[in-house]
Order: C-alpha cells, then structure tokens, then sequence
C-alpha cells in the first residue's frame, strides 16, 4: 500500500485526537504572540554565544533564504491539509515515562517531521525513549529554547501553537525575508530582535552567534538596513532626549550626586559650554536644551566599543557593563540599541586586519580608556530584522514568540509602536 505525505499526516492527526482524548486535554489556539511576555523569559540559557566557522553553518537571511521559506510554507500547507496535530495536556514529560500523554508526544513529534513516521510504530510507543528525547531537544532548540529534552511549561506552550497558526506565522515573515535578503553583500551582521541575537556572516555562513540585548517593549528596536561606517574605542555616550527626560533628571531630582556618580557632564547645547546642573531648575525646564555626555571609563553605557551605521533612528551597536544580562533568556532591557556580548570578536572581525588592528590591539586600545575612532575600509552589511519564523538554506525551521506583536500588522521596516513591557 502505497501511503501519501497527506494520508500519513490525516493518520497521525486522528491518532494524536484519540490519545489526547483520553489525556482528558484541552486544545490551545493561541498564537505564539500570547506566550511571549509569560514564558519567552523562562527557563534556563536556551542561547549562548560561540565561534561557528567551522560548522558551516547557514545564516538566518542568506540568498536562498525566499526558495527556503517557501519550501517551509508548502511544508506546513501538507500539515494543515492533513489534519494539523492536537495538543498535549498537562503532565510529567521526560525520559523514562510511560502512558497515553507520551503516546501523544510521539505523534507530536511525528506530526512536524521531528521523528520520522515509523517512531509511531515503535516496540514500546508509550514509553519516553532516547528517541524521545533528541526530537524534544531539536525542537526546543529550533524555538529559542534550552534544550532538557524534557515538557517544561514553554515547551508544551510551544507544542501546542496549532499547525494552522505556525503556517500563518510563516507567511507574515515572508516579505520581511524578501526584503531584509535584497541587496545583502557577502559580509554581513544579522541582529534578530525576536531572537536576541547576533550572527556574523560571511558568504552565506556564520562566522559568529552572539547573545545581544534588544529595545524593550515600551522602547522598541527598530527593524532597518545599513552599512557600518566606523568603530569607537572608548566612546563617550551622548545620551538620548528621551533618557534623558525620562531616566535622567528623574534620578537627578531624587539624588543631586548621580551626574558625579555616573561621570556625567552637561553642556549649553552640543559644543557649548560645560553647566552646572545645580544652577537648573531641572522641573521647568527642557532638557532637551542641554547635551548629556557620558565620559569614557567602566561605567559608560557604551562600555569600551561602539559600532555605528547610518540610520534615521539614532541606534547602534555596542559593548555594554552590564554583562549579566546576557545570562538571561529576556534580553529585551535596551532603549533601542543593541548591546553585543563579546563584542571585540565582532569588532576585530569588522576590521579584519586593517591599519594592524588586529585582537591584541584591540585589548590594548580600549585598556588605555582613550577615545579612539576608525573609519571602516571593508565595511560589512547590517540588518536588524524582525523574524518569528525562518527557514535556512540547510532546511532548518525556526520559531521565535512575537515579543512586540508585530504580526499581522503588515510590519517590516521600521520603528515599531511601543507596548507595554513584559
């Protein structure tokens, strides 16, 4: 008997209906975007930050990126067809358990391709196996996940995003890889604001994956295309208009010393002269008048590296001294920029070598806590993209949760509304 992708999926599906039924499960039908605030942020370290030149592996948006996506939306268009899958109710999901919620995984898994169809005939399907195991493992990996390989609540949050909704998701990304792949040169950085991640590219490959932090919900990044322009070692912060009104003086009226505290000087418009905050009356006056300039040192925003690029938001890529935040699974905590962990790997790989700056020169440069400026000779691409789902030349389907609700709204370039915050 000859058994089609469609049959195979419709049997999987009745098969998934009947155990869940006696699960005594109830169907989730939200979207991905509802999960996001509650379970996005839980959990241990699903990413981390690693050299990956020699794995060859496939960049997040490459030239074959479109074909790829459209591969994985006539994928889940079979799923639909077939019936879609169920959901998995609640109860203890890892290696070793036995029973009829297991029996559900399996088809689960099988459903979207993580276990082969034959895994369902297995000696013992009732039993969590090894086999188990690694399907759950790549699945939580391919949706921002760490990887237990054991139901935890976002995993089964996760699981249970319908087929039909996962297909959806794949289509709202469709013309933001379209335009986030135009024109995108053979070196590249990739910032994925759902992700929080960075990958720089050459030729198609990651060179480098690195935990970033992105805008806050009530301050979100922008979704743009550029080019970087220069590095500064040691920068001074200039700090924003709205930091300055909304975080700034607020601090200022509640502890006089915190401009001494934070190495902050204050001048009558850029280039004018130094003031002395004291002589403000900081409630009625606009403070936008004034340029707030951080000096170089450990405690600068900036940190000891600051990537530029031009753009019309006024963000840009950086080092920061608040590293623990690339411990975290919710890096959402910026105003809009982005901050890179091990960013000197992704500077000494922009600059490849030029003027001899080479790593150890690096290290030396941002030691001497002198401000130090270079114009990029070789510049590379950057993206900052806004990706709840991908598909990669090698055939791998991501997912990510819709952190500022962006899908179905049309959006892919530009700055987008302000929520409120997870």
């Amino acid at each position: 008997m000859v058994f089609t992708r469609r049959a195979i999926l419709g049997a999987v599906s009745l098969a998934v209906a009947s155990s869940l039924a006696r699960a005594q499960s109830t169907e989730y039908t939200g979207s991905i975007t509802s999960i996001a605030p509650r379970l996005a942020i839980a959990g241990k370290l699903a990413t981390k930050t690693e050299f990956l030149a020699d794995r060859q592996e496939a960049a997040m948006v490459t030239a074959g990126s479109v074909r790829a996506l459209e591969d994985a939306i006539l994928l889940y268009q079979e799923i639909v067809a077939g019936g879609g899958w169920g959901s998995i109710g609640k109860g203890k999901l890892e290696k070793g358990v036995k029973g009829d919620l297991v029996v559900a995984l399996r088809q689960r898994l099988v459903a979207e391709g993580y276990l082969p169809f034959e895994d369902i005939l297995a000696e013992a399907p009732e039993v969590f196996d090894g086999n188990m195991v690694g399907a759950l493992k790549t699945f939580q990996v391919r949706h921002g996940i760490a990887p237990s390989g054991k139901v935890d609540e976002r995993t089964r949050a996760e699981l249970n995003i319908t087929a039909r909704a996962r297909l959806q998701t794949l289509r709202e990304n469709y013309p933001r890889i379209g335009e986030y792949a135009l024109d995108l040169g053979p070196r590249n950085i990739l910032v994925n604001i759902p992700s929080a991640q960075l990958e720089t590219v050459e030729n198609g490959r990651v060179r480098s994956r690195h935990n970033v932090v992105v805008g806050k919900r009530e301050r979100p990044s922008p979704s743009l295309k550029s080019v970087v322009s220069d590095i500064n070692f040691n920068p001074y912060w200039n700090a924003p208009a709205s930091i300055v009104q909304k975080d700034l003086v607020p601090k200022f009226l509640k502890d006089p010393t915190i401009f001494e505290q934070m190495n902050i000087r204050i001048f009558d418009g850029v280039g004018g002269p130094e003031i002395d905050p004291y002589t403000v009356d900081w409630i009625n006056t606009d403070p936008e008048r004034y340029h707030f300039r951080q000096e170089p040192g450990e405690n600068n925003a900036l940190a000891t590296m600051k990537i530029n690029f031009a753009n019309k938001y006024m963000v840009y890529m950086h080092d920061t001294p608040h590293r623990e935040l690339f411990e975290v699974n919710a890096r959402f905590e910026s105003s809009g920029c982005v901050r890179i962990d091990k960013v000197s790997t992704v500077v000494d790989w922009i600059l490849d070598g030029q003027d001899g700056i080479d790593a150890t020169e690096i290290e030396m440069i941002t030691a001497s806590r002198e401000r130090y400026d270079v114009k990029v000779a070789n510049p590379p691409d950057v993206r900052f993209m806004y990706l709840t789902a991908w598909a990669t030349e090698d055939g791998v389907i991501n997912f990510r949760p819709d952190i500022y609700a962006l899908d179905g709204t049309g959006f892919v370039l530009g700055q987008p509304r302000a929520t409120r915050g997870i």
